[in-house]
């Protein structure tokens, strides 16, 4: 039976579609001619408020936050959107938009999953951390992942909406529940280089939507708003979302809201260094592998030409200061995190143990290969890893210590990029010239054995909850 939301839905559809009418007629008898679409006044009035009875209903739910969260933003509407909604950052505001052709076609519970959806790409701050993956990886790869991460947490989604079953199912992918954004985007944009799609060719293409009207959802462009936002850094954009969700809280909330919002606070609105890492494996050099099932892009007619896949070959030295403070369980779960962000490379892992000299040097290919500390514990000096480094054909260095050492190396790291993580108890670096960049490990919590519910994640966060990694 047909509410009366519904009619008013229906109603205010019918109007949209006469103003897309009036601007398509428009635009066909003046071809050439640039026109702002005309919104009248009473159509935004009748939108605006029925977009109230949305957020009134959020309200009246148990994760009523967003209602509050949503009371705070702009609302605008915008026909060349190609989602029911998204969100960008101006006037010291969050704003959010809404295409009225694409909205309207929901129903009041897909209505608010979509205002849900565009919160929570800000509570995980996607609008700075997708500028850190592009130009590495294809527009449509960062949106698939975001919305894989935000989705997981929603019911009621529109049928096209991105979702990890979907993405599995389509591209015959096997991806885990509750990972990162970041080992979505790696792994989808894997799959499409050996689908020998040419995103770079549909990027293009997709930029030139700026005053057309759209009325069916296309993933490449749902974020492009994005771009639009305010310049500010990201310091002061994490303290003005910190204020929103502050404001937005009134009594209990969701446990996986409660874990975000209280990862954002804590986070000191610098990359950590997980994230930092795996910023630095896409800059290694890649070789190209050749592969006869792929025709060559330039000469596709050749078909004595071979085509190439991405084949990225990183050669890591994982250093372990063994005089040095950071535990056997710190290490152990750093050790967890570089094998995930490598393990979509083809790699080859090299643990090396040293306080004053190198007491052990071996490979590893999985957690389980990592042996336990060797005893000896003499002073600390850095050279000795890095004479070994310069010997070796490393693609980066990745240092586990607590930061005391010499002032000066003896040699210079040659060829190879160097990340300095300080272990938790640890203050800073000694050497004057560090050659790369140093980062803090977060100071693990020694926990029982035993496995309780609570030991099962589902915040999609990173080793001790040091940066949402949504």
């Amino acid at each position: 039976m047909e509410t009366y939301f519904d009619k008013q839905v229906k109603y205010i559809y019918d109007k949209a579609s006469k103003i897309v009418n009036t601007y398509d007629m428009l635009k066909a008898n003046r071809a050439g001619d640039k026109f702002e679409i005309d919104i009248p006044q009473d159509f935004r009035n009748e939108f605006f408020t029925l977009v109230d009875k949305v957020s009134l209903s959020i309200m009246e739910e148990k994760d009523n936050f967003y209602g509050y969260f949503l009371f705070q933003m702009s609302k605008e509407i915008k026909f060349d959107i190609t989602s029911p909604s998204a969100v960008n950052f101006k006037g010291a505001k969050y704003v959010i938009y809404f295409n009225p052709i694409i909205f309207l076609n929901l129903n009041m519970k897909q209505m608010e999953s979509t205002i849900k959806h565009e919160i929570l790409h800000i509570i995980s701050m996607h609008l700075v951390r997708s500028k850190e993956l592009k130009g590495k990886y294809s527009t449509l790869a960062i949106n698939m992942a975001m919305d894989i991460v935000v989705n997981k947490y929603l019911n009621n989604l529109p049928p096209y909406a991105t979702t990890l079953e979907q993405v599995n199912l389509n591209y015959s992918l096997k991806l885990e529940p509750y990972e990162t954004f970041e080992y979505y985007v790696e792994n989808i944009q894997r799959e499409f280089d050996l689908q020998e799609e040419d995103e770079e060719g549909k990027e293009d293409d997709s930029n030139s939507s700026e005053n057309n009207i759209e009325t069916e959802y296309n993933p490449e462009n749902t974020h492009d708003i994005w771009e639009d936002s305010d310049d500010i850094d990201e310091k002061t954009l994490k303290e003005f979302t910190e204020k929103f969700t502050d404001t937005s809280q009134r009594g209990k909330v969701p446990s996986y809201l409660e874990s975000m919002i209280s990862s954002l606070k804590n986070s000191k609105g610098e990359l950590p260094w997980n994230l930092y890492l795996n910023r630095l494996m896409g800059t290694i050099e890649s070789n190209k592998k050749k592969t006869i099932t792929r025709r060559n892009r330039r000469q596709p007619d050749r078909l004595d030409l071979r085509g190439q896949l991405r084949n990225h070959k990183a050669e890591i030295a994982v250093a372990l200061d063994t005089s040095g403070s950071i535990s056997d369980e710190e290490f152990k779960q750093a050790i967890k995190e570089v094998l995930n962000i490598v393990k979509n490379y083809n790699h080859e892992i090299t643990i090396i143990e040293s306080d004053n000299e190198i007491r052990r040097a071996y490979k590893v290919k999985s957690v389980n290969d990592v042996k336990d500390r060797v005893n000896i514990r003499g002073g600390t000096q850095f050279t000795p890893v890095f004479k070994y480094a310069n010997s070796k054909k490393i693609n980066l260095l990745v240092y586990f210590t607590d930061g005391k050492g010499e002032n000066r190396l003896q040699v210079t790291p040659r060829g190879y990029k160097v990340l300095w993580v300080i272990s938790g108890s640890g203050d800073k670096l000694s050497l004057n010239e560090p050659y790369g960049a140093i980062k803090k490990l977060s100071k693990v919590e020694i926990r029982d054995n035993a496995l309780s519910m609570e030991d099962i994640r589902i915040d999609g966060y990173s080793m001790n909850n040091q940066q949402p990694m949504l």
